[in-house]
């Protein structure tokens, strides 16, 4: 890769044509993006509680049904939660991030800090809990337990992805406190105090507005108010309108290509 200190993103992107730049905007295939010019291609993979990282050399598939690499499997969130201990997120998240790190996985897709809000959610069991607090705690442990092995989070899924049922329609209408106090809080302190590499937006809408075309979440919140930094990125097929996405402060819609 080029030496982060001689080489700012603004001076990768610079020189590329406007083709080119659009490029790095979706994935190459299911789990890679694009390497363009100087910038390499960044492989994406599952998973929060176990790296589930395809064969490259066969077709990736989002169900699990191609091949992947052995892997140790930890205990979901939802076991982790009971343990109320940020210090033992930390080490799972290190120990996944090491793994990753050996298969050559740049970003791994979690963890998953939405709040548990009905037992019918099908991800329940991906989630810390249903206090925001004690999710902000293990989050952040677990996101620098990760990245201090030199892999990036993608914290997800940003926001109120509360339910798998009609997850690409449903809308998540939630009042301004509540939708604070709850949904949010955990996202805010992740991002602050542990800095993941990539957050990533959800399927449904919020108040009506689809997660990947909302403004107000994705720049507003995420960017001026909570000082993110990092890359937006799509839950994979969650982006509706790839123009209004762009609008709305999304970096990367995945897959690809589109």
């Amino acid at each position: 890769m080029p030496d982060p200190v001689a080489s700012t993103p603004e001076d990768l992107v610079a020189p590329l044509p406007v083709e080119q730049r659009a490029r790095l905007g979706s994935g190459r295939d299911f789990w890679s993006t694009e390497p363009i010019g100087d910038i390499p291609s960044i492989i994406l993979s599952d998973g929060p509680h176990g790296l589930r990282y395809q064969d490259p050399d066969r077709a990736g598939d989002a169900l699990g049904i191609g091949p992947s690499i052995p892997a140790t499997c930890f205990p979901p969130a939802v076991g982790l939660g009971q343990s109320w201990d940020p210090e033992l997120a930390a080490l799972v998240g290190a120990a996944i991030g090491r793994e990753a790190a050996a298969a050559g996985v740049h970003v791994v897709l979690g963890p998953g800090i939405n709040i548990k809000r009905d037992p019918r959610c099908g991800r329940n069991f991906e989630y810390f809990s249903e206090d925001p607090r004690l999710t902000a705690a293990l989050a952040t442990g677990w996101v620098r337990g990760l990245q201090r092995q030199g892999v990036g989070a993608s914290l997800k899924h940003f926001a109120a992805n509360n339910t798998e049922h009609e997850r690409m329609t449903s809308s998540s209408d939630v009042d301004p406190r509540p939708l604070r106090e709850i949904y949010l809080h955990a996202f805010g302190h992740v991002v602050r105090e542990a800095a993941p590499w990539t957050v990533m937006c959800s399927y449904n809408k919020i108040n009506g507005v689809y997660a990947a075309q909302n403004r107000w979440l994705l720049t507003e919140v995420l960017r001026e108010e909570w000082g993110f930094t990092g890359v937006v990125v799509s839950d994979w097929g969650a982006v509706d309108d790839r123009v209004a996405a762009v609008a709305a402060g999304l970096d990367l819609a995945m897959p690809g290509p589109d």
